[in-house]
């Protein structure tokens, strides 16, 4: 979506990568200790590591050695209380992790487990579907259709039994209905969902969220109904709208409303991650999207909506993550503590 004014952040491979690293290293920390503390153990200085939200306020699991909480000790030691404190309101959040490229088993395992060690559900995004973000700024994924089954017959097998909420391949379905993606691979990419789709719902712990664009991109919702049906969305749980977007959660809602009744009657959760603010109007295609100055942290995830047919509010998008190297930003996926600060400054 990089290059789309309603498009999903992109984060480019290192990152994800680099995902695979810290999972390996929460999966021989909960294989070979027993203690809490040994668990949290970083390179980085830390303080007091954010605890667990109350199960019922949200039953995600809070990663204790995640960047907002290695950034806001490291902060503390250099005597920045007040920006400690304001990153420290993204740290105390539990927030997606995505799923990279390398190792998809130990990294899904890594992170399901520490999930399972502190009695929480993991939350996790998938992200590999071949000819990803249709050769654009993420551009990448699987090299073909089998690669892509066995990256996610990997992935589930990490998951296992444990208790896990995926959001499925930001952007695969909308890239297709807005013509990003070329017509040749529409009926692959199809399959390839439907078939993750159960895969990944013959786990006996794992709910399924087909993403399904925003508010501002594929309109009307009726348009999404069709791509959603035929990859799957009756054997998920529901669909994913807002994923590292600005919508507000009132429009997404609106949206995701007059869908689900096109769908079954499917529920649908919501990416409050930035949207506290809602969307930067009346900007170029580029400002609206990428590092938009004045946006905000929105609702802490917690599936206490207050609306029967939306599941949780979520934190998919990793506030503090550049966009990409815009408006002097850091690659896409890199931390980027101004904007991080910025967000958290401006949340209500």
């Amino acid at each position: 979506m990089y290059g789309s004014s309603t498009g999903t952040t992109r984060r480019v491979r290192g990152v994800l990568a680099r995902a695979g690293a810290a999972a390996g290293v929460l999966l021989l920390l909960a294989g070979c200790s027993s203690s809490s503390d040994e668990s949290r153990r970083t390179d980085t200085p830390t303080a007091t590591p954010p605890s667990q939200l109350p199960k019922t306020q949200s039953p995600f699991w809070v990663n204790p050695d995640g960047t907002a909480a290695k950034m806001a000790a490291r902060l503390r030691q250099d005597g920045k209380k007040q920006d400690a404190e304001l990153i420290s309101k993204i740290a105390a959040q539990p927030v997606a992790e995505w799923i990279g490229v390398d190792n998809p088993e130990s990294q899904t395992r890594g992170f399901t487990e520490a999930a399972a060690k502190a009695d929480r559900d993991a939350l996790l995004v998938l992200y590999d579907i071949p000819h990803r973000d249709c050769g654009q700024y993420s551009q990448g994924g699987a090299s073909d259709g089998d690669a892509y089954r066995s990256w996610l017959d990997q992935a589930a097998r990490g998951i296992g039994g444990r208790a896990a909420t995926v959001i499925l391949e930001p952007d695969a379905l909308p890239h297709m209905e807005d013509g990003c993606t070329p017509q040749q691979f529409h009926e692959e990419r199809f399959a390839l969902l439907k078939e993750a789709v159960g895969k990944l719902k013959a786990l006996p712990r794992t709910k399924v969220y087909l993403d399904a664009g925003n508010p501002s991109w594929v309109t009307p919702a009726d348009r999404m109904a069709d791509p959603l049906k035929r990859a799957g969305i009756d054997q998920a749980d529901g669909f994913a709208l807002n994923v590292s977007n600005f919508q507000t959660t009132a429009d997404s809602k609106d949206y995701g409303h007059r869908l689900s009744r096109l769908v079954g009657g499917k529920h649908f959760v919501i990416d409050t991650s930035r949207n506290g603010n809602g969307p930067l109007s009346g900007a170029d295609h580029e400002k609206a999207w990428c590092n938009p100055s004045g946006r905000a942290l929105g609702a802490p995830p917690t599936t206490r909506t207050g609306d029967s047919l939306v599941d949780a509010y979520l934190w998919v998008k990793r506030p503090g993550e550049s966009d990409g190297s815009c408006k002097g930003g850091p690659d896409a996926g890199e931390w980027w503590e101004t904007y991080a600060l910025e967000l958290a400054r401006n949340a209500r």
